[in-house]
């Protein structure tokens, strides 16, 4: 008897250790149950100029004859029952003030998402048109922003999401301190970031995800010139591109048989640049975006693979409450304030923190140390806003082209990391003044936020 009664004590008690088995922890033919209060919905669309012939494209500024590959924009809504956010990605060099406050306004006519909530954000391509310069793409652009808002608004669905990362290594520092001042060189020295940071929205339909948010930190900059007049393109490249981000998101795309949508976003990419030697680097090839687009993309495909492993199905959240805060604060500059807008939008546990112009590598370390434990945080640049350069402190004092272009003074950083601090304990909400109950705390939180709202209205 005591024979079959040991095993069934020891099933027992491993069953009572094992982490519980439900629908939403398992994949069955492809399939796995999803339970949360979040909705998203995704669209994404060409915005390629309809004549491109001899535009001049901004970045590294040259004369185009065609199109290598087609520029696109993503955008992507988040409902948690509640609250409505919406984030846009773009394959263009920034993210233009008179064009993020036009794209906002006609995003929120299309899908009720307040103007104050929608972040836009640019992969800091080189090799697209200017905004100001050509404002009858400009107009389209808008146009196709708000048909894409449209489109996602009536396809929302019940999502969970999933999280991983990855690495890249097409990156460098080009900078490099000699003698007491800052020089334009590769250097692998110099402070990088090569991780990837995925995320996966899931219906649990299938293993598709129904949207695909990725985070690197790059300059788009593969196709420009070739300093000095280095091969292969001594004069330029000749064609409008997406670059890399572009290349990555249809590697992306094409793995999941044009089933899903993939979004880039640009991190602290202000002094990061393609590992590209030449005097001081060259343009590149098509072996160049092959390697840097499967690069990111296989990074991508890897991360996202693995977070839809029962075990990472186990570590979902079902809860997923936005919360967002932003502000426009004045920065001191070299000839005068600067007006710049920071953001922090939190969709559960991530929390994207934005800055309106080119951060230095270093911000995205800073900003994350600061953070801690208390949230993921993803540092995303060129979104809001284009105020050029934001280098830091330490860059000022030894020069180079990042601080020298710059139009911020040094005293700059210590403002925008403090504000950003500021912002995330609003929306992380682990602040005794973001969740107290007192009435007058919550008189002063309905005040602030009904204060940001109506300040973005047009």
């Amino acid at each position: 008897m005591h024979r079959f009664l040991v095993p069934t004590v020891v099933a027992a008690l491993v069953n009572a250790l094992s982490p519980p088995s439900t629908g939403a922890q398992e994949v069955k033919d492809g399939q796995f149950a999803v339970s949360s209060n979040l909705k998203v919905g995704v669209a994404k669309v060409d915005i390629t100029p309809d004549q491109v012939a001899g535009v001049t494209v901004v970045g590294h500024r040259r004369v185009v004859t065609g199109v290598r590959d087609p520029l696109r924009a993503g955008v992507l809504l988040l409902d948690d029952g509640e609250t409505k956010a919406a984030m846009v990605t773009m394959d263009t060099i920034g993210a233009w003030e008179p064009m993020v406050a036009e794209a906002r306004k006609r995003i929120a006519t299309e899908t009720g998402v307040p103007t104050a909530n929608i972040m836009v954000a640019a992969s800091h391509n080189h090799s697209g048109p200017g905004y100001v310069e050509n404002l009858r793409w400009g107009t389209e652009l808008i146009n196709k922003l708000a048909a894409a808002a449209k489109e996602a608004a009536a396809h929302q669905r019940i999502v969970t999401i999933g999280y991983g990362e990855d690495h890249i290594g097409f990156g460098i520092n080009r900078r490099k301190t000699i003698d007491g001042r800052a020089v334009v060189r590769l250097n692998p020295d110099g402070p990088n970031d090569p991780r990837v940071k995925v995320l996966r929205f899931d219906d649990g339909k299938s293993l598709t995800p129904v949207a695909v948010v990725m985070h690197a930190v790059c300059h788009p900059c593969f196709f420009t010139w070739g300093d000095k007049g280095s091969p292969p393109y001594p004069n330029g490249y000749p064609q409008m591109t997406a670059d890399y981000p572009g290349e990555a998101q249809s590697f992306v795309e094409m793995v999941y048989g044009g089933k899903t949508s993939a979004l880039f976003m640009q991190g602290c990419a202000g002094d990061i640049r393609p590992n590209l030697p030449g005097y001081p680097y060259r343009c590149a090839d098509e072996a160049d975006i092959q390697w840097a687009g499967r690069d990111l993309g296989g990074a991508v495909v890897r991360a996202l693979a693995l977070a839809v492993t029962r075990e990472k199905l186990r570590e979902r959240e079902s809860f997923y409450q936005i919360r967002v805060a932003s502000e426009v604060v004045e920065l001191p500059g070299k000839e005068g304030p600067v007006q710049g807008e920071l953001m922090a939008l939190k969709v559960g546990p991530f929390l994207f923190l934005t800055m309106p112009g080119e951060p230095m590598v270093e911000y995205g370390f800073k900003l994350e140390k600061a953070i801690a434990d208390r949230a993921i945080p993803i540092v995303v640049g060129y979104a809001n806003g284009n105020i050029g350069y934001i280098a830091t402190a330490d860059a000022h004092t030894v020069g180079g082209y990042e601080p020298n272009r710059s139009v911020l003074k040094p005293e700059a950083e210590a403002i925008i990391e403090k504000q950003l601090g500021a912002l995330a304990d609003r929306v992380v909400g682990d602040v005794f003044e973001s969740f107290s109950k007192h009435p007058k705390d919550l008189e002063k939180r309905a005040a602030e936020e009904k204060a940001r709202l109506e300040s973005s209205k047009p």
